[in-house]
Protein backbone atom coordinates (compact mmCIF):
# COMPACT_ATOMS: atom_id res chain seq x y z
CA UNK A 1 0.00 0.00 0.00
CA UNK A 2 1.42 3.26 -0.95
CA UNK A 3 0.33 6.86 0.63
CA UNK A 4 1.53 9.48 -1.45
CA UNK A 5 1.30 12.82 0.77
CA UNK A 6 1.78 16.39 -1.59
CA UNK A 7 3.01 19.08 0.33
CA UNK A 8 4.10 22.63 -0.15
CA UNK A 9 4.79 22.83 3.92
CA UNK A 10 7.87 20.80 4.81
CA UNK A 11 11.14 21.60 6.60
CA UNK A 12 14.03 21.34 4.86
CA UNK A 13 17.81 21.84 6.16
CA UNK A 14 17.51 25.84 5.10
CA UNK A 15 14.34 26.43 6.70
CA UNK A 16 13.48 23.97 9.56
CA UNK A 17 10.63 25.75 10.72
CA UNK A 18 8.23 25.30 7.94
CA UNK A 19 5.62 22.47 8.28
CA UNK A 20 7.24 20.62 10.94
CA UNK A 21 3.47 19.45 11.56
CA UNK A 22 3.83 18.18 8.28
CA UNK A 23 6.88 15.76 8.77
CA UNK A 24 5.28 14.93 12.10
CA UNK A 25 2.28 13.49 10.17
CA UNK A 26 4.20 12.08 7.35
CA UNK A 27 5.84 9.88 10.03
CA UNK A 28 2.93 9.39 12.27
CA UNK A 29 1.32 8.07 8.89
CA UNK A 30 4.18 5.33 7.89
CA UNK A 31 5.26 4.53 11.82
CA UNK A 32 0.81 3.29 11.88
CA UNK A 33 -0.51 2.42 8.97
CA UNK A 34 1.52 -0.28 7.95
CA UNK A 35 1.80 1.11 4.66
CA UNK A 36 4.69 2.61 2.65
CA UNK A 37 4.40 6.48 2.48
CA UNK A 38 6.54 8.97 0.18
CA UNK A 39 6.36 12.42 0.24
CA UNK A 40 5.97 14.94 -2.59
CA UNK A 41 7.40 18.52 -1.67
CA UNK A 42 6.37 21.21 -3.48
CA UNK A 43 9.17 23.70 -3.28
CA UNK A 44 9.84 26.97 -4.25
CA UNK A 45 13.09 26.95 -6.24
CA UNK A 46 15.02 29.48 -4.20
CA UNK A 47 13.91 27.56 -0.77
CA UNK A 48 15.56 24.06 -3.38
CA UNK A 49 18.70 26.52 -4.37
CA UNK A 50 19.30 26.95 -0.58
CA UNK A 51 19.15 23.49 0.52
CA UNK A 52 21.72 22.05 -1.88
CA UNK A 53 19.17 21.33 -5.07
CA UNK A 54 18.83 17.58 -4.42
CA UNK A 55 15.53 16.49 -6.36
CA UNK A 56 14.93 13.52 -3.63
CA UNK A 57 16.07 13.06 -0.11
CA UNK A 58 14.99 10.67 2.54
CA UNK A 59 14.29 11.23 6.12
CA UNK A 60 13.80 8.63 8.90
CA UNK A 61 9.98 7.66 9.82
CA UNK A 62 11.54 7.81 13.71
CA UNK A 63 13.01 10.49 15.02
CA UNK A 64 14.47 11.77 18.19
CA UNK A 65 13.88 15.10 16.61
CA UNK A 66 11.58 17.24 15.02
CA UNK A 67 13.90 18.50 11.82
CA UNK A 68 14.01 16.87 8.88
CA UNK A 69 17.10 15.09 9.83
CA UNK A 70 17.43 14.30 5.84
CA UNK A 71 19.71 12.31 3.84
CA UNK A 72 20.46 12.48 -0.23
CA UNK A 73 19.87 9.62 -1.93
CA UNK A 74 16.98 8.29 -5.05
CA UNK A 75 14.93 6.32 -2.71
CA UNK A 76 13.95 5.20 0.31
CA UNK A 77 14.76 1.88 2.84
CA UNK A 78 12.00 0.44 5.41
CA UNK A 79 12.95 2.66 7.70
CA UNK A 80 12.52 6.34 5.94
CA UNK A 81 10.35 8.05 3.87
CA UNK A 82 11.09 9.08 0.07
CA UNK A 83 11.34 13.10 -0.43
CA UNK A 84 10.87 14.20 -4.10
CA UNK A 85 11.33 17.80 -4.37
CA UNK A 86 9.41 19.36 -7.32
CA UNK A 87 9.69 22.80 -7.86
CA UNK A 88 6.38 25.18 -7.53
CA UNK A 89 5.52 28.11 -5.49
CA UNK A 90 1.82 29.11 -5.79
CA UNK A 91 2.87 32.61 -5.75
CA UNK A 92 4.36 32.46 -8.67
CA UNK A 93 2.57 30.98 -11.72
CA UNK A 94 5.90 30.87 -13.67
CA UNK A 95 6.78 27.44 -12.04
CA UNK A 96 3.49 25.66 -12.34
CA UNK A 97 4.15 24.44 -15.77
CA UNK A 98 6.93 22.63 -15.11
CA UNK A 99 5.11 20.94 -12.25
CA UNK A 100 2.40 19.55 -14.08
CA UNK A 101 4.49 16.66 -15.55
CA UNK A 102 6.84 15.54 -12.52
CA UNK A 103 3.45 15.89 -10.11
CA UNK A 104 1.37 13.45 -12.31
CA UNK A 105 4.00 11.38 -12.63
CA UNK A 106 4.76 11.12 -9.16
CA UNK A 107 1.29 10.00 -8.14
CA UNK A 108 1.05 7.14 -10.55
CA UNK A 109 0.68 4.30 -8.56
CA UNK A 110 -0.03 5.73 -5.43
CA UNK A 111 -3.38 3.61 -3.75
CA UNK A 112 -3.79 6.81 -1.86
CA UNK A 113 -2.78 10.38 -1.70
CA UNK A 114 -3.02 12.54 0.75
CA UNK A 115 -2.44 16.69 0.30
CA UNK A 116 -1.61 18.88 3.24
CA UNK A 117 -1.63 22.55 3.53
CA UNK A 118 -4.10 24.42 1.18
CA UNK A 119 -1.47 26.01 -1.56
CA UNK A 120 -1.05 22.05 -2.36
CA UNK A 121 -4.64 22.11 -3.47
CA UNK A 122 -3.64 24.72 -5.96
CA UNK A 123 -1.24 22.30 -7.55
CA UNK A 124 -3.13 19.43 -8.09
CA UNK A 125 -6.15 21.32 -9.77
CA UNK A 126 -3.28 20.90 -12.83
CA UNK A 127 -3.44 16.63 -12.51
CA UNK A 128 -5.97 14.04 -12.32
CA UNK A 129 -5.69 12.38 -9.12
CA UNK A 130 -5.62 9.02 -9.44
CA UNK A 131 -6.65 7.38 -6.20
CA UNK A 132 -8.59 8.17 -2.96
CA UNK A 133 -7.89 11.04 -1.71
CA UNK A 134 -7.50 12.77 2.16
CA UNK A 135 -6.57 16.31 2.60
CA UNK A 136 -5.59 17.67 5.84
CA UNK A 137 -5.88 21.68 6.54
CA UNK A 138 -4.53 24.09 8.79
CA UNK A 139 -5.27 27.31 7.59
CA UNK A 140 -5.97 29.84 9.78
CA UNK A 141 -7.62 32.32 7.08
CA UNK A 142 -10.38 30.21 6.71
CA UNK A 143 -12.49 30.54 10.50
CA UNK A 144 -10.58 34.19 11.09
CA UNK A 145 -10.01 35.86 7.79
CA UNK A 146 -8.60 39.21 8.93
CA UNK A 147 -5.57 37.70 10.15
CA UNK A 148 -4.60 36.48 6.53
CA UNK A 149 -1.84 39.01 4.82
CA UNK A 150 -4.23 41.56 2.71
CA UNK A 151 -2.86 40.52 -0.50
CA UNK A 152 -4.60 37.08 0.76
CA UNK A 153 -7.78 37.81 1.81
CA UNK A 154 -9.66 37.81 -1.62
CA UNK A 155 -8.42 34.49 -2.80
CA UNK A 156 -9.84 32.81 0.48
CA UNK A 157 -13.05 31.99 -1.37
CA UNK A 158 -11.05 30.72 -4.20
CA UNK A 159 -9.45 28.35 -1.38
CA UNK A 160 -12.41 27.64 0.05
CA UNK A 161 -13.77 25.83 -3.08
CA UNK A 162 -10.69 24.20 -3.49
CA UNK A 163 -11.39 22.21 -0.72
CA UNK A 164 -14.78 20.77 -2.36
CA UNK A 165 -12.56 18.43 -4.26
CA UNK A 166 -11.10 15.90 -2.08
CA UNK A 167 -12.47 12.71 -1.34
CA UNK A 168 -12.21 13.60 2.37
CA UNK A 169 -11.29 16.88 4.39
CA UNK A 170 -9.46 16.42 7.84
CA UNK A 171 -8.96 19.96 10.30
CA UNK A 172 -6.79 19.51 13.10
CA UNK A 173 -9.20 21.13 15.36
CA UNK A 174 -13.74 21.94 15.61
CA UNK A 175 -12.93 25.31 14.98
CA UNK A 176 -11.53 24.87 11.75
CA UNK A 177 -13.66 22.00 10.91
CA UNK A 178 -17.04 24.14 11.20
CA UNK A 179 -16.20 26.30 7.97
CA UNK A 180 -14.53 23.35 5.99
CA UNK A 181 -18.22 21.36 6.68
CA UNK A 182 -20.21 24.80 5.47
CA UNK A 183 -17.86 24.73 2.56
CA UNK A 184 -17.90 20.52 1.73
CA UNK A 185 -21.90 20.23 2.37
CA UNK A 186 -22.53 17.02 3.38
CA UNK A 187 -18.67 15.60 2.37
CA UNK A 188 -16.69 13.85 4.71
CA UNK A 189 -14.84 15.93 7.06
CA UNK A 190 -12.70 14.84 9.91
CA UNK A 191 -11.16 16.16 13.02
CA UNK A 192 -7.30 15.24 13.34
CA UNK A 193 -5.40 16.91 15.99
CA UNK A 194 -1.63 18.21 15.63
CA UNK A 195 1.00 15.86 17.09
CA UNK A 196 2.16 16.86 20.48
CA UNK A 197 4.44 14.05 21.78
CA UNK A 198 5.26 13.65 25.67
CA UNK A 199 8.26 14.30 26.57
CA UNK A 200 10.04 13.91 30.21
CA UNK A 201 8.74 16.12 32.66
CA UNK A 202 11.51 18.15 34.29
CA UNK A 203 9.97 19.90 37.83
CA UNK A 204 9.10 23.26 37.96
CA UNK A 205 11.21 26.13 39.29
CA UNK A 206 11.03 27.01 42.73
CA UNK A 207 10.50 30.64 42.15
CA UNK A 208 13.10 31.79 44.60
CA UNK A 209 14.54 34.50 42.63
CA UNK A 210 11.58 36.46 42.69
CA UNK A 211 10.87 35.94 38.72
CA UNK A 212 7.65 35.30 36.56
CA UNK A 213 9.48 33.82 33.29
CA UNK A 214 7.14 33.70 30.56
CA UNK A 215 7.90 31.97 27.19
CA UNK A 216 6.42 32.61 23.62
CA UNK A 217 7.01 30.26 20.55
CA UNK A 218 5.45 31.86 16.73
CA UNK A 219 6.27 34.40 14.33
CA UNK A 220 6.70 37.89 15.17
CA UNK A 221 4.07 38.91 13.00
CA UNK A 222 0.15 40.61 13.87
CA UNK A 223 -1.51 37.49 13.72
CA UNK A 224 0.78 36.76 16.88
CA UNK A 225 0.72 39.95 18.24
CA UNK A 226 4.17 40.55 19.98
CA UNK A 227 3.50 43.99 20.46
CA UNK A 228 1.05 43.15 23.09
CA UNK A 229 3.14 41.03 24.79
CA UNK A 230 5.31 43.78 25.46
CA UNK A 231 2.45 45.84 26.68
CA UNK A 232 1.83 43.19 28.83
CA UNK A 233 4.64 42.61 30.67
CA UNK A 234 4.83 46.18 30.84
CA UNK A 235 1.64 46.51 32.56
CA UNK A 236 2.82 43.58 34.98
CA UNK A 237 6.42 45.41 35.89
CA UNK A 238 3.62 48.74 36.42
CA UNK A 239 2.15 45.87 39.08
CA UNK A 240 5.31 45.19 40.46
CA UNK A 241 5.55 41.48 39.40
CA UNK A 242 8.88 41.23 37.87
CA UNK A 243 8.11 39.55 34.75
CA UNK A 244 10.54 38.81 31.83
CA UNK A 245 9.38 37.61 28.44
CA UNK A 246 11.53 34.96 25.99
CA UNK A 247 9.94 34.99 22.39
CA UNK A 248 10.97 32.21 20.57
CA UNK A 249 10.45 33.02 16.48
CA UNK A 250 11.34 35.68 14.16
CA UNK A 251 9.36 37.53 11.68
CA UNK A 252 8.50 41.18 9.79
CA UNK A 253 7.55 42.77 13.56
CA UNK A 254 10.98 42.33 15.10
CA UNK A 255 11.73 45.58 14.75
CA UNK A 256 8.40 47.12 16.07
CA UNK A 257 8.51 44.71 18.88
CA UNK A 258 12.41 46.32 20.09
CA UNK A 259 11.17 49.53 19.79
CA UNK A 260 7.94 49.02 21.74
CA UNK A 261 10.07 47.36 24.51
CA UNK A 262 12.49 50.28 24.50
CA UNK A 263 9.97 52.62 24.65
CA UNK A 264 7.90 51.12 27.56
CA UNK A 265 11.48 51.10 29.19
CA UNK A 266 11.47 47.46 29.62
CA UNK A 267 13.78 46.14 27.07
CA UNK A 268 15.78 44.26 29.27
CA UNK A 269 12.68 42.29 30.27
CA UNK A 270 12.34 41.20 26.49
CA UNK A 271 14.27 38.74 24.92
CA UNK A 272 13.63 37.75 21.18
CA UNK A 273 15.61 34.72 20.65
CA UNK A 274 14.74 34.13 16.70
CA UNK A 275 14.17 30.96 14.87
CA UNK A 276 15.75 28.01 16.93
CA UNK A 277 15.66 24.23 16.74
CA UNK A 278 12.35 22.56 18.26
CA UNK A 279 14.22 20.79 20.42
CA UNK A 280 16.12 24.12 21.83
CA UNK A 281 12.00 25.53 22.23
CA UNK A 282 11.11 22.14 24.01
CA UNK A 283 14.02 22.50 26.43
CA UNK A 284 13.21 26.35 26.77
CA UNK A 285 10.06 25.76 28.04
CA UNK A 286 10.71 23.23 30.33
CA UNK A 287 13.95 24.72 31.83
CA UNK A 288 12.85 28.34 31.91
CA UNK A 289 9.51 28.73 31.88
CA UNK A 290 7.35 29.58 34.53
CA UNK A 291 4.36 30.01 32.33
CA UNK A 292 3.42 30.05 28.37
CA UNK A 293 1.81 33.27 27.45
CA UNK A 294 0.55 33.72 23.87
CA UNK A 295 -1.58 36.46 23.20
CA UNK A 296 -2.65 35.16 19.95
CA UNK A 297 -5.03 36.89 17.37
CA UNK A 298 -6.14 33.90 15.96
CA UNK A 299 -4.85 29.86 16.21
CA UNK A 300 -6.08 27.16 14.79
CA UNK A 301 -4.38 24.52 17.15
CA UNK A 302 -1.79 26.63 18.71
CA UNK A 303 1.22 24.19 18.51
CA UNK A 304 3.18 25.54 20.89
CA UNK A 305 0.64 26.08 23.68
CA UNK A 306 -0.09 22.37 23.62
CA UNK A 307 3.58 21.76 23.79
CA UNK A 308 3.82 23.66 26.95
CA UNK A 309 0.89 21.96 28.66
CA UNK A 310 2.39 19.01 27.42
CA UNK A 311 5.58 19.68 28.91
CA UNK A 312 3.54 20.54 32.57
CA UNK A 313 3.35 24.52 32.28
CA UNK A 314 0.26 26.64 32.66
CA UNK A 315 -0.38 28.71 29.85
CA UNK A 316 -2.52 32.08 29.01
CA UNK A 317 -3.65 32.53 25.26
CA UNK A 318 -5.98 34.60 23.19
CA UNK A 319 -9.34 32.87 22.90
CA UNK A 320 -10.00 32.63 19.47
CA UNK A 321 -9.06 29.74 18.13
CA UNK A 322 -8.73 25.81 18.62
CA UNK A 323 -6.90 26.12 21.69
CA UNK A 324 -10.21 26.31 23.98
CA UNK A 325 -10.95 22.62 22.92
CA UNK A 326 -7.76 20.96 25.17
CA UNK A 327 -6.70 24.33 27.53
CA UNK A 328 -8.27 22.80 31.18
CA UNK A 329 -9.65 25.63 32.67
CA UNK A 330 -7.55 24.42 35.98
CA UNK A 331 -4.28 25.08 34.26
CA UNK A 332 -4.93 28.08 32.01
CA UNK A 333 -7.25 30.78 30.92
CA UNK A 334 -8.05 32.09 27.42
CA UNK A 335 -8.67 36.17 26.74
CA UNK A 336 -10.83 37.15 24.07
CA UNK A 337 -10.06 40.94 24.08
CA UNK A 338 -6.42 42.38 22.89
CA UNK A 339 -6.50 44.01 26.02
CA UNK A 340 -2.63 44.05 27.99
CA UNK A 341 -5.01 45.00 31.69
CA UNK A 342 -6.77 41.47 30.43
CA UNK A 343 -3.89 39.62 29.66
CA UNK A 344 -1.80 40.90 32.95
CA UNK A 345 -5.00 40.05 35.26
CA UNK A 346 -5.19 36.38 33.44
CA UNK A 347 -1.55 35.47 34.14
CA UNK A 348 -1.70 36.66 37.49
CA UNK A 349 -4.63 34.28 38.08
CA UNK A 350 -3.11 31.47 36.39
CA UNK A 351 -0.05 32.16 38.01
CA UNK A 352 -1.56 31.95 41.40
CA UNK A 353 -3.80 28.87 40.68
CA UNK A 354 -1.42 26.90 39.32
CA UNK A 355 2.00 27.79 41.66
CA UNK A 356 1.98 24.33 43.49
CA UNK A 357 0.63 22.16 40.86
CA UNK A 358 3.36 19.61 40.05
CA UNK A 359 4.67 19.47 35.75
CA UNK A 360 2.73 16.19 36.14
CA UNK A 361 -0.28 17.61 37.56
CA UNK A 362 -0.32 19.95 34.14
CA UNK A 363 0.60 17.47 31.68
CA UNK A 364 -2.12 14.56 32.52
CA UNK A 365 -4.37 17.39 31.61
CA UNK A 366 -3.63 16.96 27.85
CA UNK A 367 -1.88 13.10 28.22
CA UNK A 368 -0.98 11.63 25.12
CA UNK A 369 -4.25 12.37 23.21
CA UNK A 370 -1.81 13.98 20.96
CA UNK A 371 0.74 11.66 20.56
CA UNK A 372 1.95 9.84 17.55
CA UNK A 373 0.62 6.79 18.14
CA UNK A 374 -2.99 7.83 18.39
CA UNK A 375 -2.68 10.65 15.82
CA UNK A 376 -1.38 8.24 13.32
CA UNK A 377 -3.95 5.54 14.40
CA UNK A 378 -6.81 8.48 13.54
CA UNK A 379 -5.07 9.19 9.81
CA UNK A 380 -5.19 5.82 9.48
CA UNK A 381 -8.71 5.37 10.06
CA UNK A 382 -9.52 8.10 7.87
CA UNK A 383 -7.45 6.96 5.01
CA UNK A 384 -9.01 3.40 5.43
CA UNK A 385 -12.30 4.83 5.06
CA UNK A 386 -11.94 7.02 2.41
CA UNK A 387 -10.30 4.12 0.20
CA UNK A 388 -12.98 1.88 0.94
CA UNK A 389 -15.76 4.51 -0.36
CA UNK A 390 -13.51 4.04 -3.34
CA UNK A 391 -13.87 2.33 -6.33
CA UNK A 392 -11.89 -1.01 -7.89
CA UNK A 393 -9.10 -1.89 -6.88
CA UNK A 394 -7.98 0.82 -4.15
CA UNK A 395 -9.63 -0.55 -1.24
CA UNK A 396 -7.22 0.10 1.58
CA UNK A 397 -5.50 -3.00 2.91
CA UNK A 398 -2.84 -1.69 5.49
CA UNK A 399 0.26 -2.91 3.56
CA UNK A 400 2.89 -2.36 1.69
Amino acid sequence: MLVTIVTTWFPTAARPAVGPFVLRDARAIAATSGSRVRVVHLIPPSDLAADGGAARIAVPVRAQSALPAAREGTGADEGSIEVLRIPFAPQDPRTWAGARAPLAAALRGSDAVHSMAISSLLALRMVQVPAPWVHTEHWSALTTPASAPAHLRAAIPVFRRLLRRPDTVTAVCEFLAAPIRAERGPRPVAVVPCIVDPVPLTPRRDRSDGTLRLVSTGALIERKDPLVAVRVVAELARRGVDARLDWLGDGPLRSATEEEARALGIADRITLRGQVAADEVLRTVAEGTDLFFGPTRADNFFVGAAEALVAGRPVVLGATGGQGEYVDPAVGELVGVQDPRAYADAIQRVDAATRDLSSEQISETIGERFSTPVVGAQYREVLEETCERGSGPRVWTGRA
